[in-house]
């Protein structure tokens, strides 16, 4: 007889209307949002995406790159001095810095495809098992306004006690540009596309907020067809 194939249990996540009071619920990916969280897997992603984003700015200049020097100070004897060839000796105050940083330095790291992946979901996962996921109905505005994205947090605010409102980031399903231009004057508060989400950007705000579109949008870009 064949086994009989276990089935996941059915996640869902509370789904909140801005335009009205109701709260109803959305089914969630137990491929995306069930599973269980390896912290070192994440770390090692996380660290490896900091690298890769680190542009070396400190940079010290060698011997062959400090000007002047170019005869030498002294004769080499009969001056009771000690000998030198050059001003732009390490020796000497001006000089070149011997093993000072370097702007060549290379700090990137190759993170496989697959584990970039992982890491993503397992992140996507701890923010609805910790209840840092607030699904919406839609996301919308008129006009591109500062006041529009206060006016939708506070709204929030209202209806999820535990919701403080700091620290969001909001994955959209496409580039909408009243959005994008309203959130960026708000401190803590960050815009991406959902298919852009990544394992770091989701570590660095404790709060996800996703229009029931970019769900679809996950689903289609991160679980195989």
């Amino acid at each position: 007889m064949e086994k009989e194939k276990k089935e996941k249990p059915s996640l869902s996540a509370p789904l909140y209307h801005l335009e009205e009071k109701k709260v109803s619920s959305v089914n969630l990916e137990p491929e995306i949002f069930g599973l269980k969280i390896n912290p070192d897997l994440v770390y090692q992603v996380a660290m490896g995406q900091l690298a890769n984003r680190r542009k070396p700015i400190a940079h010290t200049k060698d011997r062959s790159e400090v000007r002047g020097g170019g005869r030498k100070p002294w004769r080499q004897k009969g001056t009771g001095r000690a000998r030198h060839g050059s001003i732009r000796s390490p020796l000497w105050k001006g000089g070149g810095v011997t093993f000072g940083p370097r702007k060549e330095k290379e700090y990137k790291k190759e993170i496989p495809k697959k584990m970039r992946k992982k890491a993503l979901l397992m992140v996507l996962s701890a923010k609805a098992q910790k209840n840092f996921l607030i699904v919406l109905d839609s996301l919308r505005i008129e006009k591109p306004k500062t006041k529009s994205i206060k006016e939708i947090i506070d709204q929030l605010k209202e209806k999820i006690e535990s919701f403080t409102g700091k620290s969001i980031l909001i994955a959209l399903p496409n580039p909408d540009k009243k959005i994008i231009l309203s959130a960026r004057n708000i401190p803590h508060l960050a815009t991406l596309q959902a298919k852009d989400l990544n394992c770091l950007d989701l570590l660095s705000f404790k709060y996800l907020v996703l229009p029931e579109e970019s769900i679809e949008v996950i689903k289609k870009t991160f679980l195989k067809k």
